[in-house]
């Protein structure tokens, strides 16, 4: 199997290269601008909704259109329906595909509806919501245009069917790769573990909610009775917001890191307080792989197979979340435990090296002849 990926980068960043040459190949596309402010109004008077008009850009238009005249491609797969814009131009394009599927990361709708009910601020809310609506209704014709649906959970497979899907939905579940996660510490001492971490794209709404949340109400608590311990905000592009939580009293915020992995190492525990967003969180499954503890809400773990309070600790309050991680922390056994079993349920049902398989047959399928 032969894998091309298009994808936006940041003007004057340089993609890594695959190491030795190895696919999958990656064409760069400079997006230019967050947003475009026309598109905000658009979203709102027009039928399509901003997510979308945000990522339907002229410079990505051009370089599919390139891409797809000179070369033939059996499938094109859309990441989101964010993509949904660039449908046009797959179907007109000289070499057509022989087939179209969407991942769907998150039922999107969803998370807008998410948020739109959780933000304090009236504006927002009600755009949100707005914008949901709008969102739901798109999703709902978008279905009929793919040849295959990808959802990560049973969960958001089930809402593509009352969506009205009649092409094929595949559960594939978010993975990891346990092998990149997996340390060895023979011949040298074992690095000290004061770190809660909370890994993520700090751009996301949902992220930024979550980082604050914890940062104003849980780690006060923690902070007081664990004075060794620091709360590390691992991502990339912090929002100004999340970058003002470092004023804070042994708050870190990273920004972009070549690799995440040193501050799982040196991680007591990871923390995954959402309380918006949807899909499964690929963070969880990763800390879980490195063998680190994870205290979660009902919603960041929402989607996993995972059996609370044996896999990973569940807390929905601040306070409840604070006295999880106190807990892991002055009892070494529980914690060892704890991170024990998260990471024999990674290995066994969240191996990319499983799931990659399962996916490549199932993409298979829609081209076989």
């Amino acid at each position: 199997m032969f894998v091309t990926q298009i994808g936006f980068i940041t003007p004057g960043h340089t993609p890594d290269a695959s190491p030795g040459g190895a696919a999958p190949r990656f064409i760069p596309v400079p997006r230019h601008g967050s947003y475009r402010p026309l598109d905000l109004v658009r979203g709102v008077m027009g039928s399509v909704p901003f997510s979308v008009l945000n990522y339907t850009r002229r410079e990505m238009t051009g370089a599919l259109q390139r891409l797809l005249s000179e070369e033939r491609f059996d499938i094109v797969q859309l990441e989101s329906i964010h993509l949904a814009g660039y449908l046009p131009v797959i179907r007109a394009a000289a070499n057509p595909p022989r087939a179209i599927v969407c991942d769907w990361h998150n039922i999107e709708s969803e998370v807008l509806q998410r948020y739109g009910d959780t933000t304090p601020s009236l504006p927002r809310r009600a755009y949100a919501r707005h914008a949901a609506r709008k969102l739901r209704e798109y999703e709902r014709s978008f279905v009929q245009a793919c040849n295959l649906h990808i959802a990560v959970s049973e969960r958001d497979r089930e809402t593509l069917r009352q969506f009205g899907a009649r092409e094929p939905i595949a559960v594939i579940e978010n993975g990891v790769d346990i092998r990149q996660f997996s340390f060895s510490e023979a011949g040298d001492a074992p690095p000290k573990r004061y770190r809660v971490v909370f890994v993520g794209a700090m751009d996301y709404h949902a992220n930024i909610d979550g980082a604050a949340f914890f940062a104003r109400e849980v780690w006060p608590q923690v902070a007081a009775s664990l004075p060794d311990a620091t709360f590390t905000i691992v991502g990339r592009n912090p929002s100004g917001e999340v970058s003002a939580l470092a004023r804070g009293e042994r708050i870190e915020v990273t920004g972009t890191v070549p690799d995440v992995r040193p501050y799982y190492q040196e991680a007591l525990v990871a923390v995954a307080p959402l309380r918006v967003g949807g899909g499964t969180r690929l963070k969880i499954l990763e800390a879980m792989a490195a063998g680190v503890p994870v205290v979660s809400t009902t919603l960041g773990a929402e989607g996993l197979a995972a059996q609370a309070d044996a896999d990973y600790l569940l807390a929905d309050t601040g306070t409840a979340m604070a006295q999880a991680i106190l807990d892991l922390a002055r009892d070494p056994v529980r914690c060892a435990r704890v991170a024990a079993a998260g990471r024999e349920l990674v290995q066994r049902r969240y191996d990319w090296a499983a799931l990659g398989d399962e996916l490549a047959a199932r993409l298979f399928e829609i081209v076989r002849p």
